[in-house]
């Protein structure tokens, strides 16, 4: 079992900036990936950016709409993925969720976070 702890949500002006925080504990493979989703009213949920475990080669994703804006970043050491938000849209406005999924050869399984509203707007 995995458990996340999202933190870093808000209210913010069109332009400004955010970082979600988010900590895994429990049962952590050193295969995995971590990563931010995001949903908002009305919309499935999409992938924002993704970072996977150096055992995992270490890559990052991200969604064309974010890339430049936002970045991805990882501590190992305190198994927390952190997500840099600069120039902030309104449309980036949605319920964000981590994600830690585990990988194994043949197949993976994901945690989710309790979620983080950010709210982008004047």
């Amino acid at each position: 079992q995995v458990q996340l702890v999202e933190s870093g949500g808000g209210l913010v002006q069109p332009g400004g900036s955010l970082r979600l925080s988010c900590a895994a504990s429990g049962t952590i493979f050193s295969t995995n990936a971590m990563g931010w989703f995001r949903q908002a009213p009305g919309k499935q949920r999409e992938l924002v950016a993704s970072i996977a475990s150096i055992f995992s080669g270490g890559n990052t994703n991200y969604a064309d709409s974010v890339k430049g804006r936002f970045t991805i970043s990882r501590d190992n050491a305190k198994n927390t993925v952190y997500l840099q938000m600069n120039s902030l849209k309104p449309e980036d406005t949605a319920v964000y969720y981590c994600n830690y999924r585990q990988l194994w050869q043949g197949g993976s399984y994901d945690y989710w976070g309790q979620g983080s509203q950010v709210t982008v707007s004047s």
